[in-house]
This record gives C-alpha cells, sequence and structure tokens, in this order.
C-alpha cells in the first residue's frame, strides 16, 4: 500500500512573489495556485518527494501559466516571446510591467457596493458548514442583492438557528427532500434576475458575486460557471478528488454554445465539462423559459447531475454558457474514502440516468454509445491497468462501475416518469417561446 502525503496549499501571488515558496515540513507535498492579484493563472501539484531547483521552478511556472497568458494575451500574441525572455532573464521589474499591462483591464479599480444577484444556498443538517459560508458572503467586497438558504427535509432546527444569526439572509424551507427540488425552490423565490447557486461547504473569493454579475453583462449570455479551487487537501480522499475528479475547469474562458452542441452531438455532449454545480448561475427567465431542474435526477431517485443536464437542456434550445474562471469559489472536499466512494457511486448514477434522459430528448444525441460501449472499454482497461492492488485512483472503481449500472437500471424502471417530464418540460418550453420571452433586454 502506497503512503499518502498531504499537500499544503499555497497560494502564490506573481506581483508579489516569483520566487519559490517557503519549504514544505513533515514529509507534505506542495499544492501550488498562482495568481496575478486578483485573476488565477494555473496550479502545480509537487510531491513530497520532489525537489525543485530556482530555474526548474520558474521553467515548470512558465509550461503552466503560458496557456492562460496566450489566453489573455491573444490580441497581441507576438508579445509572448518579450514575456518568456523577461521570465528567463529574470528582469523582474520589466516582467511586472508587463503582466501589470496584459491584466489591466481585467483587475477592478472600483466594484459596486452590491449588484443584482439573488444567491441561493442549499443546505441541510450542516449548520458549521452554511455558518462559514454566510458570514463569508456577507463581507464580499462587492455583495448580492440578497441571500436565500433552502433548508431542504432538515430533521432538526439548526439551519434555522444559524440563519437568524444572520441579519437579512432569507430562510426557505422545503420540506421535499433532494437537491434540484431545493434549486427548484430557490428559483421560484429568487428575486433578482441573475440566480447564482453555491454549495454550503464553498468559499467564494472577495469579488465573486461581481464578477458573476458582470459575466451576464454579455446578453448572449444565459449561464455560467467558475472557477473552484480545492480548499484542502489534507486527506487521501481530498487529493484523489481533486487530482481526477476536480470541479476545477481551468483558468482560460470558454463558451458552450450552439456551434458546440451540434459539434459534439454525434459523440454525446459532454456538458458535464462546463463546470460544477458548487459554482454556477443563470438568468432566471431562462431557467423558466427551458423548464426547471430535473427532479428525478436527486439524491434518492437518480442520483444527481440535475446541474448538467439542465446545461444540456440550455444548450439544446440555443442559449449560450460561459465559463468564467475569474469568479472563483474554494470547495471543500470529502475527507473520508468511504465518504468518497459514496460520492462517486452517486455521481456516475446520475450521470448515467442523466445521459438515457437527455438522449431520450435530442434522438440524435451519441449518448447511447457513449454510455454502452466508451465508457465500458474505458473502465475495462482501467480494471485491468489497476490488477491486483487498485490503489489510489483504482481503488474507486467499484464504486464508480456500480453507480453506472445502478444509473442505467433506474433509467429503465422509470422510463414512463422521463417520458412524461420530457413532454412537461417541451411543452413549457413552447409555451414560453410563444410568448416571445425577450430575456436579453
Amino acid at each position: 500500500m502506497q503512503a499518502h502525503h498531504s499537500y499544503q496549499i499555497n497560494h502564490v501571488y506573481l506581483d508579489k512573489q516569483l520566487a519559490f515558496p517557503e519549504q514544505r515540513t513533515n514529509g507534505q507535498g506542495y499544492y501550488l495556485v498562482f495568481w496575478w492579484k486578483e485573476v488565477a493563472l494555473g496550479e502545480l501539484f509537487i510531491s513530497s518527494d520532489q525537489t525543485l531547483t530556482g530555474k526548474e521552478y520558474l521553467k515548470r511556472l512558465e509550461e503552466i501559466i503560458l496557456p492562460t497568458i496566450r489566453f489573455y494575451a491573444k490580441d497581441k500574441p507576438e508579445s509572448i516571446k518579450e514575456w518568456q525572455r523577461l521570465l528567463h532573464n529574470q528582469e523582474l521589474t520589466e516582467w511586472r510591467k508587463w503582466m501589470e499591462s496584459l491584466f489591466a483591464s481585467y483587475v477592478a479599480d472600483s466594484v459596486p457596493a452590491s449588484v443584482p444577484v439573488s444567491v441561493v444556498i442549499c443546505t441541510r443538517n450542516r449548520s458549521a458548514d452554511l455558518d462559514q459560508c454566510l458570514h463569508n458572503l456577507e463581507n464580499l467586497t462587492c455583495v448580492p442583492e440578497e441571500i436565500v438558504v433552502i433548508d431542504n427535509a432538515p430533521t432538526d432546527t439548526s439551519t434555522l438557528q444559524v440563519v437568524q444569526k444572520h441579519n437579512g439572509v432569507r430562510y426557505i424551507m422545503e420540506p421535499r427532500p433532494g437537491l434540484d427540488i431545493a434549486r427548484n425552490t430557490g428559483v421560484v423565490n429568487a428575486k433578482a434576475p441573475i440566480v447564482a447557486f453555491v454549495d454550503d461547504d464553498v468559499l467564494v473569493d472577495p469579488l465573486w458575486v461581481y464578477k458573476v454579475w458582470e459575466g451576464f453583462k454579455d446578453p448572449s449570455i444565459a449561464a455560467m460557471t467558475g472557477l473552484v479551487i480545492a480548499s484542502d487537501l489534507s486527506t487521501e480522499a481530498q487529493y484523489l478528488f481533486e487530482k481526477w475528479w476536480s470541479f476545477n475547469r481551468g483558468y482560460v474562458d470558454k463558451v458552450y454554445d450552439k456551434a458546440y452542441f451540434e459539434a459534439t452531438l454525434n459523440h454525446g455532449p459532454p456538458i458535464w465539462e462546463i463546470g460544477a454545480g458548487a459554482n454556477m448561475a443563470f438568468r432566471k427567465s431562462v431557467v423558466e423559459e427551458v423548464g426547471y431542474f430535473d427532479e428525478l435526477l436527486d439524491v434518492g431517485a437518480a442520483g444527481c447531475n440535475g446541474d448538467s443536464e439542465m446545461w444540456f437542456r440550455i444548450l439544446m434550445r440555443g442559449y449560450t454558457i460561459k465559463y468564467n474562471p475569474r469568479a472563483v469559489v474554494f470547495h471543500k472536499h470529502r475527507k473520508d474514502l468511504k465518504d468518497l466512494n459514496k460520492q462517486m457511486f452517486s455521481y456516475m448514477r446520475g450521470h448515467a440516468a442523466a445521459a438515457l434522459i437527455q438522449q431520450s430528448m435530442c434522438k440524435t444525441a451519441g449518448y447511447n454509445r457513449y454510455l454502452f460501449w466508451v465508457l465500458p472499454v474505458w473502465y475495462l482497461k482501467m480494471v485491468v491497468r489497476g490488477f491486483p492492488k487498485y490503489e489510489l485512483r483504482y481503488g474507486l472503481l467499484k464504486s464508480e462501475i456500480t453507480g453506472l449500472w445502478s444509473g442505467v437500471r433506474y433509467y429503465f424502471n422509470n422510463r414512463s416518469r422521463t417520458k412524461r417530464n420530457n413532454e412537461k418540460l417541451l411543452n413549457q418550453w413552447k409555451e414560453k417561446s410563444q410568448q416571445k420571452l425577450h430575456w436579453y433586454q
């Protein structure tokens, strides 16, 4: 059995520090996240037995953040060589001037005190996490118009007691269990035109709400996701999740639109790549038009994946979703391997059910081939590769495979409900379309 060493997370702000951070202690590894002021640029794992000289560190730094620099410098690609030269020669004063110029338009000089965004937190019996999350949201540089807590089928009054400690936070008790049921309750009750969701085990960047609101200044954007960075990697379970199942979708903007949907349709659009439900936002009117979250995909039902199934419907209707890495949150992954295995089972159960629901909505989608050929072949190779020890990543295979099979069974046992649900969503969309909603105005 391989020994696991925890990873210390260091946020390295290159506008202040370019040298390698302080040496680790107690046999820890490093997980470095690189920033230029409020813009995240990339990350680097350094294992406990790995050492880097100053030159090696700068070389790795360049390799990691170069794709991000190229994205932000796309209008002046010829300047990249100058950036590399200044870094190699450690002409730090000139290098920082170059970076300052590049990111000037992305670093806010001033922000409004508040923006018209409803932040919705769906929670159940996790009062300690919720308390931290609310305290964090109340002390942002720019605060939302409202914070709404949906207490989902609680077994005690702990959530209510936490909310009562925070002035101005709205409390709504949803007696029916299920994350997507709670999300729908949040959308229905939200007062602002933009509805943003965060998990109760998330802390957000001081400018998160502002960056979410700023993203919707583009009238073509119907929904968005943002960057999710791990807040703790002290256990093996947290490391495994971040290394192979991370919510982090990278450090450059990505657009998912009609062209993306049509280009990937034959293979089954990999909409799970768009982002994570821990950091997502929608125009309220778009959700009302395409239909609310699918409650068949809740934990206790199919498992999860209500967020990605919603993204599928938004794209299928021709709308655009943007991934904005400047809207940053920090997520606390599950610490225990037993809990992680339960999470993987639920994820894959929901993944399979959602894929089949999406196939039933759009007959030309390639999810059947993906689910019944591509994934089985991939998992067969993983089973062979991990034999006989099944350590680290391979130790999750049983939960993932049984989760997939469980999701397929759930779908076929509930096909009639799925058909009725699809018809309901289609009728809602037709009705809204006939009303000629102009959400972009």
